[in-house]
Order: C-alpha cells, then sequence, then structure tokens
C-alpha cells in the first residue's frame, strides 16, 4: 500500500514538473518555445526508445559510460547552447580545445544516430540525442527519469575560443560559477543541484592535484586545508607526481556508479573532489542547499528534474532557419 501511494505521488509531481515546464517553454524565446514533448511522435516514434537502448547498452560494457554523457551535455549546452556543436570535429572546434580533452561519450552518440539514419533519416537531430541521452545516463544510474521536449536543430558553429570563457572549470570560485551560470540563466539553486551531477563520473589527476603535493621524500603535504586530509592522502597515493595522463579517480568516493545524495554527503565530509565542489560550502545559501540534499535524496531528485529541464533548453536551435539536423554528427551537412 505504501509502495502504491508512492508510486501514485510520484507521478503526481512528475505531471506537474512537465505541466510546468509546458508553460515555461511558451514564455521562453522563440527557438526554445518550439521544443515540445514526443516531438518525434509522428516522424520517429521510436526515437527516444532507440537512444535509451543505445545507452542502456553501451553503460552495460562500459559502467564509464553514464557520467561521460552527462559531462558531454553540460559542455554542449554551456559553449553555443545545446545544439551538438561539441560534436563537430576539425580545426579550432570545441571538441578540438584541450579543456574538452577528456570528455567522452561520443560514440555512444554516435551508434544511436547510426541507427536512427537507418530508420528515420535526417530526422532525429545530435541536439537531442546527447540531451536524450545524458537523461537516460541519470536513469540508468539510478537517478530520477525526467521527460525533457525534444526539437532542437543541429548548430552550424564550432569554434575552440569560445569553450574556456564559457564552461566551469574545476578551480573556479562561487562567484566565478554563479557568473557563469546566470549568463546562461541559471540560478544558485541550479548551481548546487547541477553539481549533484559530480555523484557520478571520473576525472584525471590533473583537475585537482593542485589540491595536494608531494614533497621530494615522498611524504604528503596538504595544500587545500578545505580538503580531509586523510581524502587528501588518499587522492596523492591514486595520483602520484608521475601518475599517467590516463589515471582517474571517481568524483564520488562511496558510490561511484550510483546517482544518488551521496555527492553532498561527501561536500559535507570536505570530500569533495573539486575546488569547485568545496566552495559550495563557502556561501551561506549555497551550504543550506547541500545540507538539504544531504539529508534528503528526494528533495535532491525533485530539484534535479527541475534544473535539467532548463539545463537542456539553453540556448537551444529550433524551426526551419536555425539549425540543421546533421546526417553525422561530426560533420555539418555538405
Amino acid at each position: 500500500m505504501e509502495k502504491a501511494a508512492t508510486c501514485l505521488c510520484r507521478r503526481f509531481h512528475l505531471y506537474n514538473v512537465v505541466t510546468a515546464v509546458t508553460l515555461m517553454l511558451q514564455f521562453l524565446s522563440p527557438p526554445a518555445s518550439s521544443l515540445s514533448f514526443n516531438f518525434y511522435a509522428i516522424s520517429c516514434p521510436s526515437a527516444e526508445l532507440i537512444v535509451k537502448n543505445t545507452v542502456r547498452s553501451a553503460s552495460s560494457v562500459d559502467p564509464t559510460i553514464p557520467g561521460k554523457l552527462l559531462r558531454l551535455l553540460f559542455h554542449d549546452c554551456f559553449v553555443e547552447g545545446c545544439d551538438a556543436s561539441i560534436l563537430l570535429q576539425g580545426n579550432d572546434t570545441e571538441r578540438s580545445d584541450p579543456a574538452n580533452k577528456s570528455v567522452g561519450g561520443f560514440s555512444t552518440v554516435d551508434s544511436a544516430k547510426r541507427v536512427l539514419e537507418i530508420l528515420c533519416p535526417e530526422t532525429v537531430s545530435c541536439a537531442d540525442i546527447i540531451a536524450l541521452a545524458a537523461r537516460d545516463a541519470v536513469e540508468f544510474a539510478g537517478g530520477p527519469s525526467v521527460a525533457i521536449p525534444t526539437g532542437r536543430r543541429d548548430g552550424r558553429v564550432s569554434l575552440g575560443k569560445n569553450v574556456r570563457p564559457n564552461i566551469i572549470d574545476t578551480s573556479f570560485t562561487m562567484d566565478e560559477m554563479v557568473k557563469i551560470f546566470a549568463a546562461k540563466g541559471l540560478s544558485l539553486d541550479d548551481l548546487v543541484t547541477l553539481s549533484g551531477a559530480h555523484t557520478i563520473g571520473s576525472a584525471h589527476c590533473s583537475a585537482f592535484s593542485d589540491r595536494f603535493q608531494l614533497a621530494s621524500n615522498g611524504s604528503f603535504l596538504p595544500v587545500d586545508t578545505a580538503l580531509d586530509e586523510a581524502y587528501a592522502a588518499e587522492l596523492a597515493r591514486k595520483c602520484p607526481s608521475r601518475a599517467s595522463d590516463a589515471v582517474t579517480v571517481n568524483n564520488d568516493p562511496v558510490t561511484p556508479s550510483f546517482f544518488d545524495n551521496q555527492y553532498y554527503k561527501d561536500l559535507l565530509a570536505h570530500r569533495g573532489l573539486f575546488q569547485s565542489d568545496s566552495a559550495l560550502l563557502r556561501d551561506k545559501k549555497a551550504m543550506a542547499k547541500v545540507q538539504d540534499f544531504a539529508g534528503d535524496q528526494n528533495n535532491f531528485f525533485t530539484s534535479w528534474e527541475q534544473s535539467f529541464l532548463k539545463l537542456v533548453t539553453i540556448g537551444v536551435k529550433a524551426g526551419e532557419d536555425n539549425g540543421e539536423i546533421r546526417r553525422s554528427c561530426s560533420t555539418v551537412n555538405a
């Protein structure tokens, strides 16, 4: 009986979220307002299922895929909007910029696109595939299922010089992060919520190694006092000074494969991997949100649904005169 009541409440909540987003879309700029739920219902009814099955299959083989797909979405949407510009290959493109060197998940998007081009040629955009794949990655890892609008078109512009001014660096202060999020139409609450993406995925040592160092005799020297000393020592052991570029460390040291609220518990224990994670504890409002999410996973999931919907509508391109439907995600159409 209790499970049935929980399920009913969940469905009611999801209905409210979808209704709220539908209303929100009506007041956004023309491109974003052109998005709709079940956009492919007639043109390619199996589109979302194909993406979901591709993500499930890839994640079953490689458990790092969910984290990679979620990061890919962030790096796409924060530069030029959610338009798959990060997928374009070539000199001086976003994908070629060193800041995107460690971004992954491209092969999963390409796999879904190949199937969709066979079943529904020139119909489903790469931008929609990225958004849907990230959504499905979260669900596959145990997070909430979010209904998102589709109808994005693929951008034709991808410039490496646009990457650094628009993405969050792991060394950023709270003020720097708030400024970039605000430029994307995202609030402080969105910042704290979407930082929860770090509950899955991994990072290369270079992304956080400046928080500690090893002396010439091999002893551990803490640098960033915001980091738990025992955790810093553990990171130092995993990332010695001559560590290979291929070495990675889980963002969440406790439940790295599960999308849950453990990230926020880690933060309160001063075990946030990045400086940008620890920065959340230096703002009173952000700190209160962190404490709330650490104590109640349902609150985190509810907030995630709302913030994720805002994320996937940043700077979208929609309509016949805005963008295109690429036949191959890595190149613009001839």
